[in-house]
């Protein structure tokens, strides 16, 4: 198995791509090594230097501290992704976590259609999700994930490409936040 790895435009994220399943279950971000019970997510977090990873379907972004070197760590990385498959695992996440499904009004379903549809993609050839969190008085507060957490033009992304995009498409929406 030869796992690619990617640039985001986040000098302190790297998208691995195994070539293989990664998420049956959508775009999950983690942490904290102890709020999960998959081997790789644990060992990818022990990594000295990692801060978090972002699970997608076919794709891991992983976060690391500006001091720490991705010569330092992607060999790692790589290797325990290649351990992980090779003993026969088809994908890492299968199982619905606890989701706690909201009821959204008519504009929110929308804003998150436009999420999904438009923007989730663009998004996530960055090594990225987005994941929308509120809408309240004309402000949708949006979260970022995995790659685009912390990067220097996650800013310029969300006025210039989330708000422009809500506000043409959905008249009631006046800015965009990160939350």
């Amino acid at each position: 198995m030869f796992v690619q790895t990617e640039i985001t435009p986040n000098p302190n994220s790297l998208k691995f791509l195994p070539g293989k399943k990664v998420s049956n279950i959508g775009t999950i971000e983690i942490t904290k090594k102890d709020k999960s019970n998959n081997q790789l997510v644990k060992d990818i977090l022990a990594v000295n230097g990692v801060e978090g990873i972002l699970l997608a379907s076919d794709f891991i972004s992983v976060n690391k501290l500006e001091v720490i070197s991705w010569d330092e760590i992607k060999h790692i990385i790589i290797s325990l992704i290649n351990d992980f498959y090779s003993n026969g695992n088809d994908f890492v996440l299968d199982n619905k976590q606890n989701s706690n499904k909201v009821d959204l009004s008519e504009i929110e379903k929308n804003i998150v259609k436009i999420l999904d549809e438009k923007i989730r993609p663009a998004v996530s050839r960055d090594g990225g999700d987005i994941k929308f969190k509120s809408f309240k008085d004309g402000v949708v507060k949006v979260q970022l994930q995995g790659s685009c957490s912390g990067c220097p033009s996650s800013t310029l992304t969300l006025k210039q490409g989330v708000q422009n995009l809500l506000k043409h498409d959905v008249k009631e929406v006046q800015s965009v936040e990160a939350a």
